[in-house]
Order: structure tokens, then sequence, then C-alpha cells
């Protein structure tokens, strides 16, 4: 297992073709998540880290290693930058097994002083790849291909990983899929990541900490929860609405619903059936729209999830009222309101409310 020691500081410049990036910062986050509308630089940002962008000037300090510094002439080429890099199309050698695959990168990994062997089979029991190892590339699902990108990138002795939408060509199944693993690497493997994503659900469960990227500039910077409440993110074209993210554990269950805990101390939710066994984890999103406030418990209604809160903030984004409540868990549930209902409820910190949520609007993500 590998243990990092540093942080990454990031100061790049790189100007093409009508393009600037611009991009100074310095984090220690075991995930930095790379947020921004298309065409903001994200994936250009990973290039230059990569060393696959002729023309990129600044500085790069990786693990406390020196990658570039322009001002001093270093420059390291992409093979001595120990980086673990998956881009959208994986670029896997589609007539090799997936074992060759997995080891393509093991000549770099002996460089660095790894146990070849010894990375491979604990990349293949962490991403559950024993099935696969003697299949053609050719042959695999998008799930798989995409856990074997992993794993190839893994199996290379990287000091960083650097990720490139790695769920955003998988249907919904395959993500719910594919995340676990994700998580897995995250924990296990302890190498720092940067991860460019679109997706908030995504950036809530990985990142540590999110850089938000417009036109080639850092906007902004800070904690995901933060961030994805930004004018910049709701501004963006396309952009997807919040989605609350509930780490959860199942309680029971009856024949056609689940009831789950959020978190440790958090509210009991009835949501729909959920596959695993009492006490075990699950995630679950539920979209800020889909939540209906009220001042008193109401009796007669037809949602299932009737949860007392107290606001702590209300924020005016683009023209949405989002209302954070302090439910007793670890972090709050947002919900989206008109402006009308802010004043008619009195909606303002400290005050009592209820949270009416109906179980379908509940979904499995893992």
């Amino acid at each position: 297992m590998s243990h990092r020691r540093d942080g990454i500081e990031l100061n790049l410049t790189l100007k093409q073709e009508g393009f600037e990036l611009r991009v100074e910062h310095q984090t220690d986050a075991r995930v930095l998540g790379v947020f921004g509308p298309s065409g903001s630089g994200k994936t250009t940002l990973l290039e230059s880290i990569a060393g696959l962008r002729a023309g990129v000037g600044g500085r790069l300090l990786v693990d406390g290693n020196l990658w570039l510094d322009s001002g001093s002439g270093v420059c390291l080429p992409p093979e001595q930058r120990r980086v673990g890099y998956v881009p959208q199309d994986h670029l896997l050698f589609p007539h090799w097994s997936v074992r060759r695959n997995l080891l393509s990168g093991s000549e770099r990994a002996g460089r660095a002083g790894m146990k070849v062997e010894s990375r491979l089979a604990d990349v293949v029991e962490t991403l559950q790849l024993q099935p696969l190892l003697d299949r053609s590339v050719a042959g695999l699902s998008g799930g798989e291909r995409q856990r074997v990108a992993l794993g190839r990138a893994l199996c290379s002795g990287p000091s960083l990983l650097l990720l490139d939408e790695p769920l955003a060509s998988l249907d919904r199944g395959l993500r719910q899929r594919v995340l676990p693993y994700l998580l897995t690497v995250r924990d296990h493997f302890r190498v720092p990541i940067l991860l460019v994503s679109h997706d908030p659900v995504e950036i809530q469960a990985l990142a540590d900490e999110v850089l938000l990227l417009r036109e080639g500039r850092m906007v902004a910077a800070g904690k995901p929860m933060d961030m994805l409440f930004r004018p910049e993110v709701y501004a963006s074209p396309g952009a997807p609405r919040f989605e609350n993210l509930l780490s959860c554990r199942i309680i029971d269950k009856e024949d056609h619903a689940t009831r789950v805990r959020v978190g440790e101390e958090g509210p009991f939710l009835m949501v729909p059936f959920v596959e695993g066994d009492p006490a075990s984890e699950v995630i679950l999103t539920l979209p800020a729209s889909d939540i209906l406030l009220a001042r008193e418990e109401p009796r007669a209604i037809s949602a299932r999830n009737r949860i007392p809160g107290k606001v702590e903030s209300v924020r005016s984004v683009e023209g949405h009222q989002l209302v954070s409540v302090d439910v007793g868990s670890s972090r709050p549930l947002v919900a989206e309101v008109t402006a009308d209902a802010v004043a008619e409820l009195n909606l303002k910190p400290g005050e009592g409310v209820f949270l009416l949520i109906k179980s379908r609007s509940i979904q499995t993500q893992l």
C-alpha cells in the first residue's frame, strides 16, 4: 500500500490556439475534484500535469518531487512523472488480454522500486479482476473496461492518479457498480487523485476539495458542499440541479421498501427496496428540488418521510433558494424552494421545519 507524504503544488500556465490555462493552487486533499463547464480546460489541466502538453510553464511539485520548474529549466518527461492517467477513452490495448494490459506499465513500477507481482495481486483483488485476467479487452463491458484502465494505472506505481470523467460514459446501472471501486481505490491505495467530473454526486462521493475552472482560470476552490452552490456552477449551461448524497445504513425491510438510517445518528428514512443485509452501508441520492418544507408536522399526507430539522442557512443562487437544514446527521439536507416559500414560511437560520420526502424520490447509488 502506498502512503502519501506531501501535497500537490500547481502553478501552471499554457497558451495555445486562442486558449490560455492559468491555474495556481496548493492542496493536500486525498481527492481534488476539478469541476467546470465544457471548454473550461479540465482535460487540458490533467494533460499538462501528465507532461502530455508542450509549452506548459510554471511549477509543479508532487509528493515532494519537482516535476516542472520552467524558471530553472526542469521539465520531466511523462515517463518520469509517475502519473497514472485514465483518460475518457481508456486507451487500452484492444487485442491484449486484461493481464497484459495491467502489466503494460510494470517497467515503470519496477524503476520506482515497487514489487510488480505484489502490486498486481493487490490491484486484481481490490478491483475484483481475477475472472477477467485471461480475457481480451475487446470483449469487455464498459464498466469492466473502466476497472481495467484504473487497474493498469495503479499497476504502474503512480504517485498521482489523474481520472478524466471516469463515470461519464456509463449508464446508471454501471455507474452504481463502478463507483464503489473508485471509493475503494481512494481509501486502500492512498494515492492522491485529481478527478475531472461534471457530476455533483460523483464530486460529493469522492472529492475532499473542489477546484472550479472557467475559461482556463481557477474561479474558486473549497469543500464540495460549498463549491457546488457557487453561481459559477449553477450558471453553467446544462449543469444538473443539486442532489443530496446520503450515506446510510440498512435497518430492516418490508415487501417493497427498506428502512435506512442516515449516518450514525441521523434520521430514519423509508426508501424503495435496496439490496443488502441489515447493517450494511448504502449510498443514496435525493434531489434538493424533491424536498418539501413545512413549519408544522402535517398529519394526513402521502409522503412516508417527515423529518424534523432546524434551518442552518438560506442561500439565493441564480434565482434558486437553497435551504440547508440540520437533521442531526454529519451534513445538512438541502432543499430547493421558491422565494415566495422562503418569505411565507419565514425560513431563516434557527427556525424549526419539517422535511417532507416521498420515498420514490430517493435513489440508490451503491
